[in-house]
């Protein structure tokens, strides 16, 4: 009788930390590793906006911090950096280690997509599970070549795309009171 095993190797967080420093981006998504290079200029750029939007309301309501390429340690197995993300000040209270990486879910992640069918298939789907799987509220998925913003809500357990915002439309957010962005100035 033949027996089928998992053969797969299964990355872990100790296992990041024998890796040799680099400008390449590794996340563990379900034990497996993901390496990407540094993003490019417009990606940057892209991120940075949404960034400095999130971060603008975030002072002005003092609700909560926007910040770039966190750690996100939701498990040995599932270590991530999304680009953006924005989580209130009550989650904040116990969502950091004491290496200061969140390890609980932000309400609200977004990934500036990067080209390459592997790249996108990681954001799209890999990420997309696992951000539903551990309780994210909002995910955005923003295409600086398109240009365009995904928005996708949770309902019930799941993320699911709600609309897709174009240069002429504004994004709003219930989970942001009164946060208002032109889609435009995000990819200027």
């Amino acid at each position: 009788m033949n027996q089928i095993t998992d053969e797969r190797v299964r990355w872990t967080t100790s296992d990041l930390e024998l890796l040799p420093e680099s400008s390449n981006r590794y996340e563990i998504i379900d034990g497996e590793l993901f390496v990407t290079r540094a993003p490019h200029w417009k990606h940057q750029k892209t991120s940075s906006r949404v960034s400095n939007a999130l971060d603008t309301w975030s002072l002005s309501t003092g609700l909560g911090e926007a910040v770039q390429a966190p750690g996100v340690i939701f498990s040995d197995a599932d270590n991530v950096i999304p680009d953006v993300v924005w989580i209130s000040n009550e989650r904040l209270a116990n969502g950091l280690d004491e290496a200061g990486h969140l390890t609980l879910a932000p309400e609200l992640i977004v990934e500036v997509l990067s080209a390459g069918t592997q790249n996108e298939r990681r954001d799209r789907e890999a990420k997309l599970k696992l951000y539903a799987e551990r309780g994210v509220q909002e995910y955005w998925i923003l295409d600086w070549r398109s240009p365009q913003v995904e928005v996708y809500r949770r309902q019930q357990a799941l993320l699911k795309l709600v609309c897709t915002l174009f240069p002429n439309d504004t994004l709003t957010s219930p989970l942001l009171p009164e946060f208002s962005c032109a889609v435009e100035r995000l990819f200027l």
